[in-house]
């Protein structure tokens, strides 16, 4: 059944807490049409864009790219691609860079790879990506990436599949990963619940960017997740516009 998107669903709800996703739904996770989601993505690319959120990244690509031979292409997995927004930013910092690379996306939407080629339609880089359907914990790459990125995708998972993310990662990702997400704050919910509306954006987003930022993570939460992860090495980093970042580079690499 879909909810309305007008109603104010994080009114009365603390942030000292993380709000798992069966709490609190997304309309997005939900069924919904295709061009429903398509113009989600559409605005959601314009609210990345505005609070410069492929920026954290794109800075960790240059970190990896400073620190090893690029003798062969640079391997990139991007869990979660949604509409291509970020892919696309990823192949245009490779051309700038003339950094060889092959990026990847999946995504268990199963309207993803048809909105992220649509809304990529007049982006010549966007034809050079390769978008699969699936589940992350049972994707078998033909070929191990060598960095796997997320952007906005961990807050939709319920905190032990978070854990097996990690795992997943660390074990998949032969030079190291990026988790690009939200810092839970009050403030920041208060905010989104006016930005929407100001600028127009799409219902979905009207209702569920406030309920993002409830899903959303604080220090001590990754801090856990890591730790039960079994996770050594990674690095918390805080970003403008209500980011929280977690990196790792495996050992070999320079920081």
């Amino acid at each position: 059944m879909r909810r309305d998107a007008t109603r104010t669903p994080v009114a009365g709800r603390s942030v000292e807490r993380r709000v798992e996703p069966e709490e609190l739904p997304e309309l997005m996770d939900e069924p919904c049409t295709y061009e429903e989601f398509r113009d989600c993505l559409r605005d959601l690319e314009k609210v990345n864009r505005l609070t410069r959120g492929y920026v954290p990244t794109l800075n960790f690509l240059n970190r990896v790219a400073a620190t090893r031979n690029m003798s062969r292409p640079l391997r990139i997995l991007d869990v979660g691609f949604g509409g291509g927004d970020m892919l696309r930013a990823m192949g245009h910092w490779a051309k700038q860079r003339d950094v060889v690379v092959e990026l990847t996306g999946v995504d268990l939407n199963p309207h993803a790879a048809r909105a992220a080629r649509e809304l990529g339609a007049r982006d010549r880089l966007a034809a050079e990506l390769q978008l699969m359907t699936a589940n992350v914990f049972s994707y078998e790459p033909e070929q191990e990436p060598d960095v796997i990125v997320s952007a906005l995708f961990t807050h939709h998972l319920g905190s032990p599949e978070v854990v097996r993310f990690l795992r997943w990662m660390e074990e998949h990702a032969r030079v190291g990963w990026f988790v690009n997400d939200l810092k839970r704050s009050e403030r920041a919910a208060r905010w989104f619940r006016f930005l929407p509306i100001l600028f127009g954006w799409h219902r979905f987003i009207r209702h569920d960017g406030p309920v993002s930022l409830r899903r959303a993570f604080r220090e001590e939460d990754w801090q856990a997740f890591l730790a039960e992860a079994d996770v050594a090495g990674a690095t918390l980093e805080a970003h403008p516009m209500s980011r929280l970042c977690v990196a790792r580079l495996k050992d070999g690499v320079r920081r």
